[in-house]
């Protein structure tokens, strides 16, 4: 299985896997390779045998075929897009379906394409797939002996691209450093088909031959918006009249809708006459013709992108609106758990904003002022506490999903009703890409104070706090633990303590990878904060050195830190008498976690020191250390009203 996001490149790679086999440069193993699309094999709603499917799509093989399927271990079979597949496919043995077990056996394609799989037909045969992520989970992964995932263009080959676009060297360094700046595109921009699109809606911007350049994009809606105005601008040497223009918009956008409800990508010509819609050269910008591989004259229609499609499904509402309809299309969208209309979603709302769809306006007409209003109240209701429930593995990718509608909103004050006031935040253990810290980072900024943040275990590494850290100093409660932090992220962190605003009380940076060379810097920062009362180290490597430079922080009057967390960081019986000795200077610190060290019986008289000498001190933590029995019980003695030890 290869996966990967629309447009990344999977069919682009399984061509060049063909390519580099039918030219003798790779995978010379095979002897005969079979590429099936499926979104052609929606199409076939007969069933068939696995040779009259072959002939359909290789007829030149009519005669050979029992010959080329001898030998199985010399055939590969692709199937390209299953994402794209009216049809659920079923992995499992035990299901309601039966499999294929001779090559006549007649079954629907799924059931075919299942059978290869599970090498209950041509045992010895090799199947490669493809999918977007969203459908893999609805599948056994057992099934398959690799899992490959694509992950798109890295950064010096986004440039490369841009250089190759532009063709003109100050043209493409600025748009690309527009582009980087404005974080959300960039992130993009590591899907191949995005990195187009971008280019296409930024040349206007940075290649004007008369006149001002057009304002750049910010959301992805109005990249969109950008391209489909160059398109119309550019496309068509008569340009429509606006409500002919509008008109049709209008009837590209119900066959978009209409694929989009019944999962159609590749339409008929009759699709096209039911919609109205002529095939014209203005059209071909969002509409490409496919020749078929058959020897019918007849050809098919999709759109030049997926995205393109959900783009205008949402347009088709502002344009046409009918509240039945529209009511019809959210209900599928709120219902929708596969991520279905998850662009299409973002695309309705971006649009909704004044200045997105102005440059639309100008040659289509004004959108329907009703179905802004109802976008706005559809996205007002929502409740984001719900969403982030704990019972629900998918409420925080939900939610996620929320906050990417409010970006593209840009509606600061519909944001602030969506969230209200004390908002917790909740996405730890949820991967979050860049583009979603730029997204959290926007949430944010539109907020006065959010009180409880957690982003445990999101794997958002220093990239996503560059992007996170302008609005950081608005949380209460900041947790990051287990994201693999290095020391060159402790900058960022700093810098939030630093904010002249900073309302961070509590923070959490456990099962990270900070060292003592973070500890100068995060010193630094402390002394300057006047908010911070709790500070959580557990499991980094701040070391004996580590701690003795926090604790100048502690010996400091202006020190706030009520708790401090030191689990599980390597301190060893050097540091007792350091920390003894701070401590004895400090009235604030109530809460010492030094679990999980190696101190042992050779600091037990610093340690015994510590206990009867810091004034404020009213719970210390020592358990899982290498103290004898002997010196436990000791300590433990200590223990007084108003001093717990945990030992």
């Amino acid at each position: 299985m290869v996966s990967g996001v629309a447009g990344v490149g999977k069919t682009t790679l399984v061509q060049k896997f063909i390519f580099d086999w039918a030219t003798g440069k790779h995978y010379q193993k095979f002897a005969f390779v079979f590429f099936f699309k499926f979104r052609d094999l929606n199409t076939i709603t007969e069933k068939r045998s696995l040779e009259s499917l072959i002939c359909q799509i290789y007829p030149h093989l009519q005669d050979k075929l029992p010959r080329v399927l001898e030998d199985p271990e010399k055939l590969l079979f692709i199937f390209d897009g299953l994402d794209e597949s009216k049809t659920d496919l079923k992995l499992s043995r035990g299901g309601s379906q039966e499999l294929c077990m001779n090559l006549g056996d007649v079954k629907p394609v799924t059931v075919i394409v299942a059978s290869l799989l599970n090498q209950t037909l041509l045992k010895g045969c090799s199947v490669l797939l493809t999918s977007r992520p969203s459908k893999l989970t609805s599948l056994e992964a057992g099934v398959f002996h690799r899992v490959a995932s694509i992950v798109g263009f890295l950064s010096k080959e986004r440039e490369r691209y841009f250089s190759m676009f532009f063709g003109d060297e100050r043209a493409s360094r600025k748009a690309f450093a527009y582009v980087r700046d404005s974080q959300v595109l960039y992130t993009l921009c590591y899907n191949p088909s995005y990195c187009w699109i971008t280019c296409t809606a930024l040349k206007p911007c940075f290649m004007a031959t008369a006149g001002r350049p057009q304002p750049a994009p910010k959301t992805v809606t109005q990249l969109f918006v950008s391209y489909i105005t160059h398109i119309m601008a550019n496309h068509t040497q008569e340009r429509p009249e606006p409500q002919r223009m509008r008109d049709i918009l209008v009837n590209v956008g119900r066959l978009a809708e209409y694929g989009l409800t019944y999962r159609t990508l590749v339409f008929q010509p009759h699709y096209l006459e039911v919609a109205n819609v002529e095939f014209s050269p203005f059209l071909s910008g969002f509409l490409v013709e496919n020749p078929q591989t058959d020897d019918s004259a007849q050809v098919t229609y999709s759109f030049l992108h997926l995205t393109i499609q959900e783009f205008f499904a949402a347009l088709v509402q502002y344009l046409d609106y009918k509240e039945d309809k529209f009511r019809d299309t959210m209900d599928k969208a709120r219902s929708c758990k596969e991520g279905d209309y998850e662009i299409f979603s973002r695309f309705l709302v971006g649009l909704s904003h004044p200045a997105t769809k102005m440059p639309l306006e100008k040659y289509v007409g004004k959108f329907s002022a009703e179905a802004t209003r109802k976008v706005i109240e559809c996205l007002s209701e929502m409740n984001y506490e719900e969403l982030q429930s704990r019972e629900d593995p998918e409420g925080k990718r939900r939610l996620m999903n929320l906050l990417h509608l409010l970006f593209e909103s840009r509606n600061s004050q519909l944001v602030r009703d969506v969230l209200g006031k004390d908002a917790h935040m909740d996405f730890s253990e949820l991967y979050l890409m860049p583009v979603d810290c730029t997204v959290l980072a926007y949430v944010l900024s539109c907020c006065e104070e959010i009180q409880c943040l957690t982003l445990d275990s999101c794997f958002i590494q220093n990239e996503g706090l560059e992007r996170l850290r302008p609005e950081m100093h608005k949380v209460r409660e900041l947790s990051l633990s287990d994201n693999d932090l290095k020391d060159d992220s402790m900058k960022n962190i700093c810098s939030v303590l630093k904010h002249p605003n900073c309302r961070l009380e509590d923070l959490s940076l456990g099962q990270n990878m900070f060292t003592e060379a973070s500890c100068t810097a995060l010193a630094s920062a402390l002394k300057e904060n006047q908010t911070l009362f709790s500070l959580d180290l557990t499991r980094n490597k701040m070391r004996n050195t580590g701690l003795s430079t926090l604790l100048e922080v502690l010996e400091t009057p202006q020190c706030k830190i009520q708790k401090l967390v030191l689990q599980e960081n390597g301190l060893s019986d050097d540091s007792c008498g350091r920390l003894c000795s701070a401590l004895s200077k400090n009235s604030t610190l109530r809460h010492l976690n030094l679990s999980a060290n190696v101190y042992t019986d050779g600091c037990a008289e610093d340690m015994h020191l510590l206990i009867l000498t810091s004034p404020s001190l009213t719970d210390i933590r020592l358990s899982l250390n290498d103290f004898s029995p002997a010196v436990e019980r000791q300590l433990r003695s200590l223990q007084r009203e108003g001093l717990k030890i945990h030992i």
